[in-house]
């Protein structure tokens, strides 16, 4: 049976009205379509990020929406098995990016996007390709960091050193416990430097090390100076009670915590280094744990690459820092915070920032996120009784069985935590 064909003028006139339609639905171009960019900030802290993100369409033409969520994992990982990911997400594990890394979700940088990968927020991890052979990229850029490894107190009210008392606040929501391994981390880097802190935080040292269970140790000499209910105390305790940092909301004049929460306080709360409140080897404080914020390509396209470019420019940091409060203005890798006057607060982490030898990733962070996990239900425990020798030695077992399993299925991909960075 013969075919009869339209003529020649009618096809391409319906060829035409096709393309119409696609371009009126906005599916013909890939720079018609809106990006969708994943986040950790809420609750108001999102506003300058979201003006940055206005400040970079207008350079790039662009369009961007900003999502962001407190149950960031939960998120992504329910988008990723919808096959509806975001085209950049912002998380803050690198042992959680480097899991997405692994699976092909998240992409490895381009020339031109990886010169923006420094350590020791980036640092280039090894995966096999499809061929099975090992091969080094990054995957992700930090956009803004914090600096731990501080205390933070009123050093000019009388008698502090006299009433001294720790602040402690445990609750989180689902990532509950997260103070506790901070001060883990942090002891045991005070106590036993970079090479011992990097060794375990990668899993080349096991959890009932002497010098794991020191950190610990160290931790429960302070607790117990808080008295018998300080441990169950801080489990019910918010870590920022009603918009309120714990200085003001709580009977304690000291808070661990990292500089993120000078937003919560004026210019009479300061930080200095933790070695200056608790025992440790002799001398200044030069180690110093940092957490950040990295930006991943999940949904690849030329203008989600221009984003990252973006999201890494000195133009874009100091849009994002102009459009912050100025207690809320962010850190940057190059330890700068953007031009303009600063606070007291934020020129003091500045200077620590800076006088730092080494730069230590936080280490559970790093970490696999299921032996993360473990680590904060760990803490949440051992709160219930500091003093029990039993639960703690049970809880250290736990947690290197954890750390063997996952060290057998080669879950740990990060080598390298530590390193120096020049002044910005």
């Amino acid at each position: 049976m013969r075919t009869t064909r339209p003529p020649l003028r009618t096809a391409l006139a319906c060829c035409l009205l096709a393309v119409a339609a696609l371009v009126s639905t906005g599916c013909s171009a890939e720079e018609d379509r809106t990006l969708v960019v994943l986040g950790p900030w809420t609750d108001g802290e999102e506003k300058p990020f979201e003006a940055t993100l206005k400040k970079i369409s207008e350079r790039t033409g662009d369009t961007y929406v900003y999502k962001g969520t407190r149950s960031l994992r939960e998120t992504l990982v329910a988008q990723l098995r919808t096959d509806t990911p975001p085209d950049v997400a912002i998380l803050n594990g690198q042992g959680e990016l480097a899991e997405y890394a692994r699976d092909g979700d998240a992409q490895p940088l381009p020339e031109g996007v990886a010169e923006a990968a420094i350590g020791p927020w980036s640092p280039r991890i090894t995966l096999l390709d499809k061929d099975g052979e090992p091969r080094q990229h990054s995957y992700w850029v930090p956009v803004r960091v914090d600096l731990k490894s501080i205390v933070w107190s009123r050093p000019d009210t009388p008698d502090m050193a006299k009433d001294r008392g720790w602040c402690l606040g445990m609750a989180s929501g689902a990532t509950s416990g997260w103070p506790g391994t901070d001060w883990i981390e942090d002891l045991l880097l005070q106590r036993h430097g970079h090479s011992v802190y990097e060794d375990w935080a990668t899993g080349r040292l096991k959890w009932d090390d002497w010098r794991v269970k020191d950190a610990w140790r160290s931790w429960q000499t302070l607790l117990e100076e808080g008295g018998d209910d300080v441990g169950k105390d801080a489990l019910a305790t918010p870590f920022v009670a009603r918009n309120q940092g714990l200085l003001d909301s709580r009977d304690c004049t000291l808070e661990h915590q990292g500089s993120f929460i000078r937003r919560y306080y004026g210019d009479d709360v300061m930080p200095a280094p933790t070695s200056d409140f608790v025992p440790g080897p002799a001398g200044p404080q030069t180690a110093f744990e940092v957490s950040g914020d990295m930006a991943a390509v999940f949904t690849p396209s030329d203008a989600a690459w221009t984003l990252m470019k973006q999201l890494t420019s000195r133009e874009t940091r100091d849009d994002w820092a102009a459009a912050a409060k100025p207690a809320e203005r962010p850190f940057f890798p190059d330890r700068t915070a953007g031009p303009g006057a600063l606070t007291k607060g934020t020129e003091k982490v500045l200077e620590l920032f800076r006088e730092a030898d080494d730069l230590c990733f936080d280490a559970s962070d790093a970490m696999p996120s299921t032996l993360r996990g473990a680590f904060q239900r760990a803490v949440l425990e051992f709160l219930q009784n500091p003093s029990d020798d039993k639960l703690l030695d049970g809880l250290l077992r736990q947690l290197e069985a954890e750390r063997q399993l996952q060290w057998d299925a080669g879950a740990f991909a990060i080598d390298d935590l530590c390193g120096s960075l020049p002044d910005g």
